[in-house]
Protein backbone atom coordinates (compact mmCIF):
# COMPACT_ATOMS: atom_id res chain seq x y z
CA UNK A 1 0.00 0.00 0.00
CA UNK A 2 1.13 3.55 -0.80
CA UNK A 3 -0.13 6.27 1.55
CA UNK A 4 -0.74 8.71 -1.32
CA UNK A 5 -2.89 6.12 -3.13
CA UNK A 6 -4.93 5.53 0.02
CA UNK A 7 -5.65 9.25 0.50
CA UNK A 8 -6.62 9.61 -3.17
CA UNK A 9 -8.88 6.57 -2.95
CA UNK A 10 -10.66 8.04 0.07
CA UNK A 11 -11.04 11.51 -1.44
CA UNK A 12 -14.63 10.80 -2.44
CA UNK A 13 -17.76 10.53 -0.26
CA UNK A 14 -19.03 7.39 -2.02
CA UNK A 15 -15.73 5.59 -1.55
CA UNK A 16 -15.70 6.58 2.12
CA UNK A 17 -19.14 4.99 2.47
CA UNK A 18 -18.03 1.85 0.62
CA UNK A 19 -14.96 1.50 2.84
CA UNK A 20 -17.15 1.88 5.92
CA UNK A 21 -19.63 -0.72 4.66
CA UNK A 22 -16.92 -3.26 3.77
CA UNK A 23 -15.56 -2.90 7.28
CA UNK A 24 -18.91 -4.27 8.44
CA UNK A 25 -19.53 -7.22 6.11
CA UNK A 26 -18.73 -8.76 2.73
CA UNK A 27 -21.09 -7.56 -0.01
CA UNK A 28 -21.86 -8.43 -3.60
CA UNK A 29 -21.51 -5.56 -6.09
CA UNK A 30 -25.27 -5.60 -6.64
CA UNK A 31 -25.93 -5.45 -2.90
CA UNK A 32 -23.51 -2.56 -2.54
CA UNK A 33 -25.24 -0.70 -5.37
CA UNK A 34 -28.58 -1.31 -3.66
CA UNK A 35 -27.35 0.18 -0.37
CA UNK A 36 -25.74 3.19 -2.03
CA UNK A 37 -28.62 3.81 -4.44
CA UNK A 38 -26.23 3.97 -7.40
CA UNK A 39 -25.77 2.01 -10.62
CA UNK A 40 -23.58 -1.08 -10.63
CA UNK A 41 -21.13 0.36 -13.22
CA UNK A 42 -20.62 3.46 -11.08
CA UNK A 43 -20.14 1.40 -7.94
CA UNK A 44 -17.74 -0.91 -9.79
CA UNK A 45 -15.63 2.10 -10.78
CA UNK A 46 -15.38 3.26 -7.17
CA UNK A 47 -14.60 -0.27 -6.02
CA UNK A 48 -11.82 -0.52 -8.60
CA UNK A 49 -10.13 2.55 -7.13
CA UNK A 50 -10.35 1.11 -3.61
CA UNK A 51 -8.95 -2.22 -4.81
CA UNK A 52 -6.08 -0.52 -6.64
CA UNK A 53 -5.22 1.29 -3.40
CA UNK A 54 -5.20 -2.01 -1.50
CA UNK A 55 -8.24 -1.16 0.64
CA UNK A 56 -10.65 -3.71 -0.85
CA UNK A 57 -10.57 -7.12 -2.52
CA UNK A 58 -12.77 -8.65 -5.21
CA UNK A 59 -13.68 -12.34 -5.27
CA UNK A 60 -15.72 -13.99 -8.00
CA UNK A 61 -18.33 -16.55 -6.95
CA UNK A 62 -20.02 -17.92 -10.04
CA UNK A 63 -21.61 -14.96 -11.84
CA UNK A 64 -21.46 -12.79 -8.69
CA UNK A 65 -18.54 -10.62 -7.57
CA UNK A 66 -18.14 -10.18 -3.83
CA UNK A 67 -16.17 -7.42 -2.16
CA UNK A 68 -14.49 -7.39 1.22
CA UNK A 69 -12.12 -5.22 3.19
CA UNK A 70 -8.55 -6.05 2.16
CA UNK A 71 -5.96 -7.67 4.39
CA UNK A 72 -7.96 -8.11 7.59
CA UNK A 73 -5.86 -7.07 10.57
CA UNK A 74 -3.30 -5.12 8.50
CA UNK A 75 -2.23 -1.95 10.36
CA UNK A 76 -3.13 0.49 7.55
CA UNK A 77 -6.53 -1.09 6.94
CA UNK A 78 -7.30 -0.98 10.65
CA UNK A 79 -6.12 2.64 10.78
CA UNK A 80 -8.46 3.60 7.93
CA UNK A 81 -11.41 2.02 9.77
CA UNK A 82 -10.49 3.90 12.95
CA UNK A 83 -10.34 7.18 11.01
CA UNK A 84 -13.70 6.48 9.41
CA UNK A 85 -15.21 5.79 12.84
CA UNK A 86 -13.84 9.13 14.08
CA UNK A 87 -15.20 10.91 11.00
CA UNK A 88 -18.63 9.41 11.65
CA UNK A 89 -18.58 10.67 15.22
CA UNK A 90 -17.33 14.16 14.33
CA UNK A 91 -19.08 14.88 11.00
CA UNK A 92 -22.90 14.97 11.21
CA UNK A 93 -23.42 14.75 7.43
CA UNK A 94 -21.20 11.68 7.12
CA UNK A 95 -22.84 10.16 10.19
CA UNK A 96 -26.27 10.60 8.62
CA UNK A 97 -25.13 8.86 5.42
CA UNK A 98 -23.60 5.98 7.39
CA UNK A 99 -26.74 5.55 9.46
CA UNK A 100 -28.89 5.44 6.30
CA UNK A 101 -26.49 2.91 4.78
CA UNK A 102 -26.75 0.71 7.87
CA UNK A 103 -30.54 0.71 7.66
CA UNK A 104 -30.33 -0.50 4.05
CA UNK A 105 -27.68 -3.00 5.09
CA UNK A 106 -30.17 -4.46 7.56
CA UNK A 107 -32.52 -5.08 4.62
CA UNK A 108 -29.72 -6.94 2.81
CA UNK A 109 -29.15 -9.12 5.87
CA UNK A 110 -32.87 -9.86 6.10
CA UNK A 111 -33.04 -10.76 2.41
CA UNK A 112 -30.19 -13.23 2.80
CA UNK A 113 -31.82 -14.79 5.86
CA UNK A 114 -35.16 -15.11 4.04
CA UNK A 115 -33.49 -16.85 1.10
CA UNK A 116 -31.80 -19.24 3.52
CA UNK A 117 -35.09 -19.99 5.28
CA UNK A 118 -36.77 -20.83 1.95
CA UNK A 119 -33.91 -23.18 1.04
CA UNK A 120 -34.11 -24.94 4.42
CA UNK A 121 -37.87 -25.27 4.09
CA UNK A 122 -37.44 -27.01 0.71
CA UNK A 123 -34.81 -29.45 2.00
CA UNK A 124 -35.72 -29.85 5.68
CA UNK A 125 -37.34 -33.24 5.14
CA UNK A 126 -34.23 -34.70 3.52
CA UNK A 127 -31.91 -33.42 6.26
CA UNK A 128 -34.23 -34.49 9.07
CA UNK A 129 -34.33 -37.98 7.57
CA UNK A 130 -30.53 -38.21 7.65
CA UNK A 131 -30.21 -36.67 11.12
CA UNK A 132 -32.62 -39.26 12.51
CA UNK A 133 -30.08 -41.97 11.64
CA UNK A 134 -27.24 -40.74 13.88
CA UNK A 135 -26.31 -39.04 17.16
CA UNK A 136 -27.78 -35.58 17.83
CA UNK A 137 -25.84 -32.73 16.21
CA UNK A 138 -25.31 -31.01 19.57
CA UNK A 139 -23.56 -34.09 20.96
CA UNK A 140 -21.34 -34.39 17.88
CA UNK A 141 -20.39 -30.72 18.15
CA UNK A 142 -19.63 -31.01 21.86
CA UNK A 143 -17.35 -34.01 21.38
CA UNK A 144 -15.60 -32.38 18.44
CA UNK A 145 -14.94 -29.21 20.44
CA UNK A 146 -13.55 -31.32 23.28
CA UNK A 147 -11.30 -33.25 20.89
CA UNK A 148 -9.79 -30.00 19.61
CA UNK A 149 -9.58 -28.21 22.96
CA UNK A 150 -6.01 -29.28 23.80
CA UNK A 151 -4.38 -26.78 21.40
CA UNK A 152 -5.26 -23.42 19.78
CA UNK A 153 -7.14 -23.61 16.49
CA UNK A 154 -5.12 -20.73 15.05
CA UNK A 155 -5.89 -20.05 11.39
CA UNK A 156 -8.61 -22.61 10.55
CA UNK A 157 -10.11 -23.93 7.31
CA UNK A 158 -13.60 -25.46 7.19
CA UNK A 159 -13.69 -27.56 4.01
CA UNK A 160 -17.18 -28.15 2.65
CA UNK A 161 -18.69 -25.65 5.05
CA UNK A 162 -22.27 -26.28 3.85
CA UNK A 163 -24.54 -24.11 5.97
CA UNK A 164 -21.52 -22.68 7.82
CA UNK A 165 -22.29 -24.37 11.14
CA UNK A 166 -18.70 -25.50 11.87
CA UNK A 167 -17.33 -22.07 11.00
CA UNK A 168 -19.92 -20.52 13.31
CA UNK A 169 -19.12 -22.99 16.09
CA UNK A 170 -15.36 -22.40 16.04
CA UNK A 171 -15.13 -18.76 14.92
CA UNK A 172 -14.79 -17.45 18.47
CA UNK A 173 -11.91 -19.81 19.34
CA UNK A 174 -9.98 -19.47 16.06
CA UNK A 175 -7.78 -16.53 15.14
CA UNK A 176 -9.50 -16.54 11.76
CA UNK A 177 -11.57 -19.09 9.90
CA UNK A 178 -11.99 -19.63 6.16
CA UNK A 179 -15.19 -21.41 5.11
CA UNK A 180 -14.93 -23.16 1.73
CA UNK A 181 -17.59 -24.82 -0.38
CA UNK A 182 -17.93 -25.73 -4.04
CA UNK A 183 -21.69 -25.20 -4.13
CA UNK A 184 -22.72 -21.57 -4.66
CA UNK A 185 -26.13 -21.98 -3.06
CA UNK A 186 -24.57 -23.49 0.06
CA UNK A 187 -22.10 -20.60 0.23
CA UNK A 188 -24.98 -18.14 0.19
CA UNK A 189 -26.62 -20.06 3.02
CA UNK A 190 -23.37 -19.93 4.98
CA UNK A 191 -23.05 -16.22 4.28
CA UNK A 192 -26.50 -15.63 5.77
CA UNK A 193 -25.58 -17.63 8.88
CA UNK A 194 -22.16 -16.00 9.34
CA UNK A 195 -22.90 -12.41 8.38
CA UNK A 196 -23.00 -11.31 12.04
CA UNK A 197 -19.28 -12.15 12.44
CA UNK A 198 -16.60 -9.47 11.89
CA UNK A 199 -15.16 -9.50 8.37
CA UNK A 200 -11.64 -9.82 9.80
CA UNK A 201 -12.66 -13.08 11.52
CA UNK A 202 -14.39 -14.99 8.73
CA UNK A 203 -13.89 -15.45 4.98
CA UNK A 204 -16.05 -17.44 2.55
CA UNK A 205 -14.39 -18.95 -0.51
CA UNK A 206 -15.67 -21.03 -3.40
CA UNK A 207 -13.44 -23.99 -4.18
CA UNK A 208 -13.11 -27.75 -4.60
CA UNK A 209 -11.82 -29.94 -1.77
CA UNK A 210 -9.51 -31.80 -4.17
CA UNK A 211 -7.89 -28.59 -5.47
CA UNK A 212 -7.80 -26.05 -2.66
CA UNK A 213 -7.19 -22.43 -3.78
CA UNK A 214 -4.65 -21.72 -1.02
CA UNK A 215 -0.84 -21.71 -0.76
CA UNK A 216 1.08 -24.38 1.12
CA UNK A 217 1.24 -24.42 4.92
CA UNK A 218 -1.20 -21.57 5.53
CA UNK A 219 -3.49 -23.14 8.16
CA UNK A 220 -3.18 -24.55 11.66
CA UNK A 221 -6.45 -26.52 11.67
CA UNK A 222 -8.53 -28.14 8.93
CA UNK A 223 -12.10 -29.35 9.50
CA UNK A 224 -13.93 -31.90 7.33
CA UNK A 225 -17.36 -32.26 8.92
CA UNK A 226 -19.58 -34.79 7.11
CA UNK A 227 -17.76 -34.04 3.86
CA UNK A 228 -15.35 -36.88 3.08
CA UNK A 229 -18.11 -39.35 2.21
CA UNK A 230 -18.82 -37.22 -0.88
CA UNK A 231 -15.32 -37.96 -2.24
CA UNK A 232 -15.09 -40.85 -4.68
CA UNK A 233 -11.39 -41.03 -3.77
CA UNK A 234 -10.64 -39.46 -0.35
CA UNK A 235 -6.85 -39.72 -0.69
CA UNK A 236 -6.37 -36.60 -2.88
CA UNK A 237 -8.69 -34.64 -0.59
CA UNK A 238 -6.59 -35.48 2.46
CA UNK A 239 -3.38 -34.81 0.54
CA UNK A 240 -4.67 -31.32 -0.28
CA UNK A 241 -5.61 -30.78 3.36
CA UNK A 242 -2.09 -31.81 4.37
CA UNK A 243 -0.57 -29.45 1.80
CA UNK A 244 -2.28 -26.37 3.22
CA UNK A 245 -1.53 -27.31 6.85
CA UNK A 246 1.59 -26.21 8.66
CA UNK A 247 3.76 -28.98 10.16
CA UNK A 248 2.17 -29.85 13.49
CA UNK A 249 -1.22 -28.62 12.30
CA UNK A 250 -4.30 -30.75 12.89
CA UNK A 251 -7.05 -32.21 10.77
CA UNK A 252 -10.43 -33.14 12.28
CA UNK A 253 -12.65 -35.47 10.27
CA UNK A 254 -16.25 -36.10 11.33
CA UNK A 255 -17.97 -38.79 9.30
CA UNK A 256 -19.80 -42.08 9.49
CA UNK A 257 -18.31 -45.42 10.40
CA UNK A 258 -18.66 -47.86 7.54
CA UNK A 259 -22.28 -48.96 7.03
CA UNK A 260 -24.54 -50.64 4.48
CA UNK A 261 -27.22 -47.98 3.91
CA UNK A 262 -26.91 -48.18 0.14
CA UNK A 263 -29.86 -45.81 -0.42
CA UNK A 264 -27.73 -42.89 0.80
CA UNK A 265 -25.84 -43.02 -2.50
CA UNK A 266 -28.93 -42.10 -4.50
CA UNK A 267 -30.92 -40.05 -2.00
CA UNK A 268 -28.05 -38.00 -0.55
CA UNK A 269 -25.26 -38.42 -3.13
CA UNK A 270 -22.90 -40.21 -0.72
CA UNK A 271 -20.00 -41.62 -2.74
CA UNK A 272 -18.69 -43.58 0.28
CA UNK A 273 -20.67 -45.60 2.77
CA UNK A 274 -18.63 -44.43 5.74
CA UNK A 275 -15.10 -45.42 6.72
CA UNK A 276 -13.53 -48.21 8.75
CA UNK A 277 -10.97 -47.15 11.35
CA UNK A 278 -8.18 -49.08 9.63
CA UNK A 279 -9.06 -47.52 6.30
CA UNK A 280 -9.06 -44.00 7.78
CA UNK A 281 -5.76 -44.64 9.57
CA UNK A 282 -4.20 -45.70 6.26
CA UNK A 283 -5.61 -42.65 4.49
CA UNK A 284 -4.29 -40.27 7.15
CA UNK A 285 -0.87 -41.92 7.24
CA UNK A 286 -0.62 -41.82 3.46
CA UNK A 287 -1.41 -38.09 3.48
CA UNK A 288 1.29 -37.34 6.05
CA UNK A 289 -0.66 -37.39 9.32
CA UNK A 290 -0.16 -39.12 12.63
CA UNK A 291 -3.61 -40.25 13.73
CA UNK A 292 -5.02 -40.29 17.25
CA UNK A 293 -7.43 -42.96 18.46
CA UNK A 294 -10.86 -42.34 16.89
CA UNK A 295 -13.91 -41.34 18.89
CA UNK A 296 -17.21 -43.14 18.32
CA UNK A 297 -20.59 -41.49 18.92
CA UNK A 298 -23.34 -44.07 18.99
CA UNK A 299 -27.01 -43.39 19.43
CA UNK A 300 -28.46 -44.13 16.02
CA UNK A 301 -28.38 -46.57 13.13
CA UNK A 302 -25.29 -44.77 11.81
CA UNK A 303 -22.26 -44.38 14.08
CA UNK A 304 -20.54 -41.00 13.82
CA UNK A 305 -16.75 -41.09 14.16
CA UNK A 306 -14.25 -38.32 14.90
CA UNK A 307 -10.74 -38.84 13.60
CA UNK A 308 -7.96 -36.38 14.53
CA UNK A 309 -4.64 -36.32 12.69
CA UNK A 310 -1.49 -34.27 13.24
CA UNK A 311 0.51 -33.11 10.23
CA UNK A 312 4.00 -34.55 10.19
CA UNK A 313 6.94 -32.51 8.97
CA UNK A 314 7.91 -33.98 5.60
CA UNK A 315 10.41 -33.04 2.93
CA UNK A 316 8.26 -34.44 0.12
CA UNK A 317 4.64 -34.27 -0.96
CA UNK A 318 2.48 -36.94 0.72
CA UNK A 319 1.91 -40.00 -1.42
CA UNK A 320 -1.61 -40.23 -2.80
CA UNK A 321 -2.86 -43.80 -2.82
CA UNK A 322 -6.19 -44.56 -4.43
CA UNK A 323 -8.59 -46.53 -2.24
CA UNK A 324 -11.33 -48.87 -3.33
CA UNK A 325 -14.80 -47.94 -2.06
CA UNK A 326 -15.89 -49.77 1.07
CA UNK A 327 -19.25 -51.45 0.64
Amino acid sequence: MVIEDIFKALADPTRLRIARLLGTMELAVGELAQVLGQSQPRVSRHVGILCDAGLAERRREGSWVFLRQAEPGAPLVDSVQRLLAIAEREEPDFAALCEADRRKLAAIRQSRESAAEHYFARHAGEWDELRALHSPDAEVERRLAEALADAPLGHALDIGTGTGRMAELFAASAERIVALDKNLEMLRLARAKLQHLPTAQIELVQGDFSDLPFPDAGFDTVLLHQVLHFATDPAPVLAEAARVLRPGGRIAIVDFANHDREELRDRHQHARLGFADRQMADLLRGAGFTASAPLALKGGELVVKIWIGKRRAAASTPKIAAMEPVR
